[in-house]
């Protein structure tokens, strides 16, 4: 019981320090705090996480201040993302470290999520209705995380309903990702690239590009990995 109470100390401390690496992105007290209380919930053990599970887990009366947090206040996720990602570099860093790029499936039922529509879903093994993120991770002999993701987008997203003068807010959400206009796996390869390199906003040491779908993997000379953060 004694090492269970420190090890849950530990995690307490250290997510605390991860929160304080990127706080001074919110204005105000409320979404930090709301911020903090969001990745509380999602490392608990719930068996589903969402605005009410998630508000529930943090004691409050209702998930205003989680929806606040996501739907509402002004913030930059990626900035945010670049504090996380210094943050796993100053712990994890190592130069022959691998940057793990690959994809997976949301299954959903509605229409109305960014980006979904029928299309291959590696989580389901087929064709479903579905989303499809792109994730980086970054593994070391010390440990793991993700650094980076994009959201897929196919042409029915920006050929057809984003040419259309009723736009929707998911809509003109999605067009601010910047996310690769073609709707094949190509385009994901594309956006494993853009992933890559992407994470040289603050490059973090590698040696090794591993793409698991497409079982492709690339030792990184000197040269490679100064151009991956160009």
């Amino acid at each position: 019981m004694g090492g269970d109470l420190a090890d849950v100390r530990l995690w307490a401390g250290e997510l605390s320090a991860v929160h304080e690496r990127f706080v001074h992105r919110f204005n105000r007290e409320e979404p930090r705090q709301s911020a903090l209380a969001d990745m509380r919930g999602l490392i608990a053990p719930l068996e589903r996480k969402n605005g009410w599970t998630l508000a529930e887990e943090a004691g409050h009366t209702g998930p205003d201040r989680i929806h606040r947090l996501l739907n509402r206040i002004e913030w930059d996720a990626d900035e945010a993302l670049d504090d996380v990602r210094d943050y796993v570099v100053e712990h994890l860093g190592d130069r022959d470290a691998g940057l793990i790029v690959d994809d997976t499936g949301f299954l959903k039922k509605g229409i109305r999520s960014a980006g979904v529509q029928r299309q291959y879903s590696g989580t389901a093994g087929r064709t479903e209705n579905s989303q499809i993120g792109v994730f980086l991770a970054y593994a070391t002999n010390r440990g793991r995380t993700l650094i980076d993701r994009r959201l897929y987008l196919p042409t029915s997203w920006t050929d057809d309903r984003c040419t259309d003068r009723t736009l929707t807010r998911n809509c003109l959400a999605t067009v601010t990702l910047s996310c690769p206009r073609a709707n094949s796996s190509a385009a994901r390869i594309r956006m494993r690239s853009r992933n890559a390199r992407r994470s040289g906003v603050s490059p973090p040491p590698c040696g090794y590009l591993v793409q698991p779908a497409y079982r492709s993997n690339h030792r990184l000379s000197a040269t490679t990995s100064h151009q991956q953060s160009q």
